[in-house]
């Protein structure tokens, strides 16, 4: 009997699937975030959900809003968990600056994709986006049946 090999664990945390359905992305950034204890031990066992979140820059800084982090039963009972709190983002100037740009002139919005650990920090990869219409999200659903249905033709031969 073969032995089964250990799982790595993965460095991701949450994604945001629904932004890619309803965005077109154009550019990403990476960031990273402000935490609480308690916020850091429930990503750790991946108690978040991005679905509903956005980020908006206020006084030139950036934050995200609707990030949902469930706080864990065993986590630190002292504290007032709030699961949907505004966190800031933390960005270099000329990022924040190039965000602000694109959103006051040419009318982006910006994402929440993904949120990862990295080297033992966790990061959020947030993008510049524009909004799809209905057409475009039937465009989009169209090519990938259609890639679904090329993988299993030639699955077959």
């Amino acid at each position: 009997m073969a032995k089964k090999k250990p799982k790595t664990p993965s460095n991701n945390i949450a994604f945001n699937k629904r932004a890619r359905f309803d965005y077109q992305i154009d550019e990403k950034f990476e960031a990273g975030m402000v935490l609480q204890g308690w916020e850091v031990k429930s990503l750790r066992a991946s108690k978040c959900q991005m679905v509903d979140s956005y980020v908006f820059i206020k006084n030139g800084e950036a934050w995200i809003s609707n990030l949902l982090i469930t706080p864990l039963i065993t986590a630190s009972t002292h504290v007032q968990a709030n699961a949907t709190r505004v966190r800031k983002l933390l960005l270099h100037r000329s990022q924040i600056d190039k965000l602000m740009g694109a959103v006051d002139r040419k009318g982006y919005t910006i994402v929440p994709l993904s949120m990862y650990w990295s080297h033992g920090r966790v990061k959020i990869e947030i993008s510049l986006a524009k909004g799809k219409g209905e057409h475009d999200k039937r465009a989009t659903a169209k090519d990938r049946d259609w890639k679904r249905d090329k993988q299993r033709l030639m699955r077959g031969r």
